[in-house]
């Protein structure tokens, strides 16, 4: 373990350094205290660790510029909003030439067919609807998924992110195994620990044992962990997983809005997980806010027979701006330009280039860390070995080697997610950007040692 003294003084010394270079960042987070809670437009961009919120003039492909006129290499892209990059130009011009033509209709756009047959190309299911979030996506799923089995519990893995959803709003307790509101979570008023069961990830017992009830309409989950660090699946887990669904009768919901990155058309598809629905939101349209939702031809049909026998009036699925013309004129030039092996090949060559060059320094230097790839997606964890479940991961939690590690690189032009320490390589991102980064941990680990 690093000594918490040493640790602390770095910490220090960093703030100073933030401090003394971002006089423009640190005057507009004082103004903006004046009409924003926290200072901020959301309240969670105050979680980065500088001592105030990096302000940013422009973001452009694998780089953005802050107020004081600093370049930082870019490795958290909105945390997976701009996985393609910031800006790509087709989506530029896409969104400026529908800006000109009409936003919002709340009818069809002429497009709707072409952007139809682009997701079923892309992520192969048949059958789709819109979101503006994966939130809301995630929201519609969890109704229709209720609605067309008659069940009412949903399940999920411990650590999981689905989003704003309050069902998905829980924690597990690990002494009894129960279901537990999270204390975190403000202005709670309904009990959905009693329609939620946490199981943790990667444990094919207690998931079998939570659906054994029969009472479980879908299990919603990521194919891997990523807000948790980045913890993947053991092997053989989801073989096991889908088989305990069908056996129980509980439909399979995907949330990859993170784990898009995998591979062109997301980990569902490359790993043949065939699941009954799919969620994908953030870099869907290329960080345009939208989401989507696929769904099998038979999902379609127990859903159209839900609705066609449910009273006349709103379903609660849906808002007015899903489905927007602006939005689904950004979503056929991602699915055009974006999504394509074109993007994907050059991104993973890099991303297992970052992974190597991780592994090699953290070798070199005797540190127990360990590093896990999931395509595009990278994960530096102050941990020996790979994460099996959350648990695993909040047993060894190092906050302040985590928080020194971002501020650190920060500092040195080198963004990562303020979260936890995941990097994320683009289309745009080069072989220059990736030496940036392993020349700034060659400095944070001889500022470690010293």
């Amino acid at each position: 373990m690093p000594d918490p003294r040493h640790i602390a003084a770095l910490q220090q010394a960093e703030r100073e350094r933030f401090i003394a270079t971002h006089p423009q960042s640190l005057a507009l987070a004082q103004a903006a205290q004046a009409h924003y809670l926290f200072g901020v437009p959301l309240h969670w961009m105050r979680d980065w660790p500088s001592p105030a919120a990096l302000f940013v003039s422009e973001a452009q492909g694998a780089s953005l510029t802050c107020v004081d006129g600093l370049r930082h290499t870019d490795f958290c892209l909105g945390d997976t909003g701009a996985m393609f990059g910031h800006s790509p130009a087709p989506l530029a011009q896409a969104i400026a030439q529908q800006a000109a033509q009409g936003l919002t209709c709340m009818l069809p756009a002429a497009n709707a067919v072409a952007v139809g047959e682009g997701l079923a190309r892309v992520f192969g299911l048949p059958m789709w609807q819109l979101a503006l979030t994966a939130s809301d996506a995630n929201r519609f799923v969890l109704r229709w998924a209720r609605a067309i089995t008659r069940r009412p519990q949903l399940l999920v893995f411990d650590g999981c992110y689905h989003g704003a959803v309050d069902d998905t709003l829980v924690d597990l307790d690990p002494a009894t195994g129960r279901t537990l509101p999270r204390a975190s979570v403000l202005g709670q008023v309904h009990n959905h620990a009693a329609f939620t069961r946490v199981v943790p990830f990667n444990d094919l017992p207690a998931l079998e044992a939570a659906l054994a009830r029969g009472d479980v309409a879908c299990l919603l989950a990521e194919p891997a962990l990523t807000n948790f660090g980045l913890v993947p699946p053991a092997p053989g887990f989801w073989d096991a997983a889908r088989d305990l669904c069908r056996r129980h009768g509980a439909l399979f919901v995907c949330d990859e809005t993170h784990t898009i990155s995998t591979a062109l058309g997301g980990y569902a598809r490359a790993h043949a997980l065939e699941p009954d629905f799919l969620v994908v939101g953030k870099a869907v349209a290329g960080g345009l806010p939208c989401a989507v939702y696929g769904f099998t031809a038979e999902m379609a049909d127990r859903m159209a027979r839900a609705k066609d026998a449910a009273p006349e009036g709103h379903s609660g699925i849906g808002t007015t701006l899903s489905g927007n013309a602006l939005t689904l004129a950004a979503l056929q030039a991602a699915l055009t330009h974006l999504h394509t092996d074109a993007s994907y090949t050059p991104m993973l060559a890099l991303a297992e280039r970052l992974e190597t060059g991780l592994r090699e320094r953290i070798a070199r230097a005797a540190k127990p860390w360990t590093v896990t790839r999931l395509g595009a997606r990278l994960e530096l964890q102050f941990m020996p070995h790979t994460p099996r479940d959350a648990q695993d991961v909040r047993d060894h939690a190092q906050a302040g080697l985590e928080t020194l590690t971002h501020l650190f690189m920060l500092n040195r032009g080198v963004l990562l997610t303020p979260f936890h320490s995941m990097m994320l390589v683009s289309p745009a991102t080069t072989a220059q950007d990736v030496a940036h980064l392993l020349q700034v941990f060659d400095a944070l680990l001889t500022a470690l040692a010293a």
